[in-house]
């Protein structure tokens, strides 16, 4: 039976780590990279006879995350402890929210090859992340870091709407870039600061049911999330083809070999005896609250697209690419302001230039020593002639790499256009007298050639040509 006769189920659950300073429960660092179990006191190791305190902004950041995906917010919610023992869990409990959760019945929207889509949002839910354990691979001893014990954690459930592993990335995207441009989660992946667990299963297309399911565990990047789904898909189809039954269970992905594998099966799954946390009474969050923090929200990246495509007059795909990066699109809209002028050539220059610049610095944009003005001032010597398309981009490469001012570079490497039409002539008659043949051809209507004219006699002008009046030139010479 092929792929096609089949329907995929898929629900995300995604952990991502709050953007505070300290912990969750106690006053403790969250700074990732420290020296192993440096960052903790007592509450968060666990000792006996201590008290959590809840950290004011990890609620104000709950509240954030589910006014941006629309989530209705309770009034009042409760915490709960999710019992299990692990090495890297000091208390043998997660403190953690259960059947109270801050925030319910939520949503965003992705875009898919048939438009846009809905996608469900269940819960979102605060809770402290659990430590580290390490492995040596040469088998010596494993050990335990606690200094992620207690750093604050958003477990965002969302429904079994995707049907794709194409809709999975989308959704968790837009899930990052809305988290990202809230302020409250830096995206990062591959340091486990957002990290996602996928719920995957496959029934019969014009079956309503659910079959069974498998979680697939901290997937660390949109590729492996894409290719982890894609190899679950597979099994389970052939498994169901054959006669046989997917069983529901946990499994991890080999990223080595792309194949899951099973991790533990229902029957191992923990039984979590969640019950009210003593020691932390219910959160009550008033109108008030809400309100100011519903004031405080930016503009989020799907709102901000739109705005560019409607205001600037720009694509949605050139709008989506800026607004893919919070720090991208501020820059774009500074350099739209200082530039005063039409945006497309502005969206073209950051897109098409800037970013390539910037492709593999680690702080991306902020890399840059091209500022806003500096773009504006590269347009303008552009939009006045002074110099050509080829030297703007020589110049912008030296901004980018000294943070020189655009006409400093342009004198010194003498990159000025040449707009003499006595020197344009000279170095188009040169050009003519040199390819009778082209000029031949050309004349006999093989009018591509003109581009080839047009190279040698910018390679005569060294690049410097003004390429409006060299088309003016050539075409006169050539008698077109």
């Amino acid at each position: 039976m092929s792929r096609a006769d089949w329907e995929v189920i898929i629900g995300l659950e995604v952990h991502a780590q709050l953007l505070t300073d300290t912990k969750i429960f106690c006053g403790c660092s969250t700074r990732f990279g420290a020296e192993p179990n440096s960052q903790t006191c007592p509450v968060c190791l666990g000792m006996p006879g201590v008290l959590p305190v809840l950290n004011e902004r990890v609620v104000e950041f709950a509240i954030r995350a589910g006014l941006g995906t629309g989530c209705t917010i309770n009034r009042r919610s409760v915490f709960a402890r999710k019992n299990y023992f692990y090495p890297d869990l000091p208390k043998g409990y997660q403190i953690s929210q259960y059947d109270l959760p801050i925030c319910e019945h939520g949503s965003l929207v992705i875009d898919t090859p048939e438009g846009e889509k809905r996608v469900g949002i269940t819960r979102i839910h605060m809770e402290e992340d659990a430590g580290k354990n390490t492995h040596d691979p040469e088998g010596g001893p494993s050990r335990v870091d606690l200094n992620r014990a207690g750093v604050p954690l958003l477990e965002i459930v969302g429904e079994p709407d995707l049907r794709s592993s194409d809709e999975a990335v989308e959704y968790l995207k837009a899930l990052r870039d809305i988290l990202v441009y809230l302020g409250i989660n830096d995206g990062n992946m591959e340091e486990g600061s957002f990290r996602c667990d996928a719920n995957v299963s496959v029934r019969k297309r014009g079956e309503t049911s659910f079959r069974n399911r498998v979680e697939l565990k901290n997937i660390n990047s949109f590729r492996f999330v894409k290719q982890a789904i894609e190899y679950e898909i597979d099994r389970q189809i052939e498994v169901w083809s054959e006669g046989g039954t997917v069983v529901t269970e946990t499994r991890l992905f080999d990223t080595q070999k792309g194949v899951t594998r099973a991790m533990r099966s229902k029957e191992e799954a923990h039984d979590y005896r969640y019950f009210p946390e003593p020691d932390l009474l219910p959160l009550v969050v008033d109108e008030a609250w809400i309100e100011r923090v519903r004031s405080e929200l930016p503009e989020l990246p799907r709102e901000k697209a739109a705005r560019f495509v409607r205001e600037h007059g720009i694509s949605p795909y050139d709008a989506g690419v800026l607004v893919a990066d919070k720090a991208v699109a501020d820059w774009y809209e500074a350099a739209v302001k200082a530039w005063g002028g039409e945006a497309k050539p502005v969206a073209n220059w950051v897109i098409n230039e800037l970013l390539r610049l910037v492709k593999e610095s680690p702080g991306g944009i902020a890399d840059t020593k091209v500022t806003p003005a500096a773009l504006a001032a590269i347009l303008r010597l552009l939009e006045e002639r002074k110099i050509n398309a080829a030297a703007a981009k020589v110049v912008l490469e030296e901004v980018h790499r000294t943070g020189e001012e655009p006409a400093a570079v342009v004198e010194a490497k003498g990159l000025g256009q040449v707009s003499d039409t006595g020197a344009i002539e000279a170095a188009a008659d040169k050009v003519i007298a040199a390819n009778p043949g082209e000029v031949q051809k050309y004349r006999e209507g093989k009018k591509a050639l003109l581009g080839f004219f047009m190279g040698q006699v910018m390679k005569e002008l060294r690049g410097k040509g003004d390429p409006k009046l060299v088309t003016q030139v050539l075409k006169a010479k050539l008698g077109d």
